[in-house]
């Protein structure tokens, strides 16, 4: 027997429809500096983006073009979020802050054509633009008065507010195949070239509905979300579809957002739910504590936290400006939100449609205890089965399961402990030892204002910990051991201290534990 359900294909122009009927005129804001802070409805948004639709006959958007964004989180670049995808085309949404060879790799990968880019941002574009042969068009997001040409004689540039004034809008977006792609976006490539993952428009939606769902994260459309996550990286956490979907207030906060304009920006636009990573929520202490911003954090109830576990000094302070503390888990693989928790540690439950495993070396499933730790391997519609056009696919899945490559337990109830990531994990005269939960102890201590263990060469017991610190006040070596001693075995305390005034990052915030053991190779630090 066949099924008498309508058969409709779950597009991300069904998001946009929502909003822009449902919720036509709930008021969300792009703060973007120089121009301001500009209102929007999801009225505009439908409005705007069913013009810039028009304008892709000009650009040679067709179904399949890929569509790269070098672009902050503003009014412009989520519309580019739903016109690109909304007529058939791949919206490819490039960090910035990688590096130029692998900007040129993802890129290249993706055989990106069109190049839409908020202004500042040219001149990453214009140190890679040579080696990009397929790119014919350049959209430049914000004040084009001023601007350099491009230096190509290949490539036009266009005035994305020009497009916008001179196109007819299109009427209603074309239908197609749901599995058709929507989006790539790229690992961080912390241990070697990025891998790209593509995103189809099935999986968009069923993610934007699952992190809508109560349970889980549970956008909620009565809820204003500071969104400082990327948007060009992993859909910044889904928000930008969910949050559309969902009809909330999005707060964008604009081009390069320094910690005291988050400030700014939470006072005046008054979020209830700051959307970020632990980096960012640290940078705001910091500026918090040295200049006190009355009432600043007051209309905020929910730190919305990813890409590592807070430590629980960080959690604390928040809690003491009344605002509590959340934490999801995922990858760019899985769109990326797996896990959520509403406590401020580094587990949670699986979404709906999610599932979870661990395995032992030999690929045994392990129990749901509590205390077996296995690797995390994962499965859903929004998880990646491939990666795009990469020799590296093999080794990353495990028949029908993502090898997530983080060590884990998983409880009686479900709930998902991460203990630290397989490449992570030191092991010292053949015993093992997590550097996550070194780095958790270490954070208790008041002058540690941010922590990073890695492993280094020993010739007696294979590998040693190393710590990397960045302090607020004095304090020795050995007054940091005696404080870990007091709740870690003697063989975990690091051998070494390294006191810096910055901890290396990721493009996208999370601790660069490749750099930190490249610098310790090469003697520089």
């Amino acid at each position: 027997m066949f099924t008498t359900m309508m058969d409709r294909p779950l597009l991300v122009s069904s998001l946009l429809w929502h909003a822009e009927n449902v919720f036509a005129d709930r008021v969300c804001v792009s703060c973007d500096g120089d121009r301001g802070d500009r209102e929007f409805t999801y009225r505009d948004l439908g409005a705007a983006t069913r013009r810039f639709a028009g304008a892709f006959d000009n650009l040679g958007i067709r179904f399949g073009t890929r569509v790269a964004t070098l672009a902050w989180n503003t009014f412009e670049h989520l519309v580019a979020y739903y016109a690109v995808p909304a007529c058939g085309a791949i919206l490819h949404t490039v960090n910035h802050r990688m590096s130029p060879d692998h900007i040129v790799y993802a890129m290249d990968k993706a055989e990106d054509e069109v190049v839409l880019i908020d202004a500042d941002l040219l001149p990453v574009l214009e140190d890679v633009l040579p080696r990009l042969s397929r790119v014919r068009h350049v959209v430049v997001f914000g004040a084009f008065d001023g601007i350099a040409p491009i230096a190509s004689t290949t490539v036009t540039r266009w005035s994305f507010d020009q497009l916008l004034h001179d196109a007819v809008p299109i009427g209603e977006f074309p239908e197609f195949d749901e599995t058709s792609a929507s989006s790539i976006c790229f690992t961080s490539g912390t241990t070697g070239l990025p891998k790209g993952v593509v995103y189809s428009h099935r999986s968009t939606v069923l993610h934007a509905m699952a992190i809508s769902a109560s349970g889980g994260v549970a956008i909620d459309g009565s809820r204003s979300y500071l969104l400082t996550t990327q948007m060009s990286h992993v859909h910044s956490w889904g928000v930008p579809h969910a949050g559309v979907l969902q009809g909330a207030r999005l707060v964008l906060p604009g081009r390069h957002p320094s910690p005291a304009e988050l400030l700014r920006i939470t006072t005046e636009q008054t979020p209830d739910v700051f959307v970020g990573v632990p980096a960012v929520a640290v940078l705001i202490r910091e500026r918090f504590d040295v200049v006190p911003y009355l009432h600043v954090l007051g209309s905020l109830r929910t730190l919305w936290l990813g890409g590592q576990a807070p430590p629980s000094g960080l959690v604390n302070w928040w809690a003491a400006h009344g605002v509590s503390t959340v934490n999801g888990w995922g990858m760019t693989e899985t769109s990326p939100m797996g896990t959520f928790s509403h406590a401020p540690t580094n587990h949670g439950r699986p979404l709906p449609l999610f599932q979870v495993r661990i395995v032992d070396e030999e690929g045994r499933t392990l129990p749901w205890n509590g205390f077996t730790t296995g690797e995390l391997q994962v499965r859903s519609p929004w998880v990646t089965g491939t990666y795009l056009d990469d020799d590296r696919t093999a080794d990353a899945f495990d028949d029908g399961w993502l090898r997530t490559g983080d060590v884990a337990v998983i409880h009686p109830d479900g709930q998902v402990q991460i203990h630290d990531r397989v490449k992570d994990l030191i092991k010292s005269g053949g015993e093992w030892i997590s550097s996550v939960e070194l780095e958790n102890k270490l954070l208790l201590h008041p002058t540690v204002l941010e922590a990073a263990v890695i492993a280094v060469p020993h010739e007696t017991w294979q590998e040693r910990p190393v710590a990397w610190v960045r302090l607020t006040g004095e304090v020795t070596d050995d007054e940091l051991r005696t404080h870990l001693a007091a709740s870690l075995p003697k063989f975990w305390l690091p051998d070494s201290f390294v006191r810096v005034g910055q901890i290396p990052t990721t493009s996208v915030g999370k601790l660069d534990k490749a750099r930190m053991r490249q610098l310790w190779r090469e003697d520089v630090v």
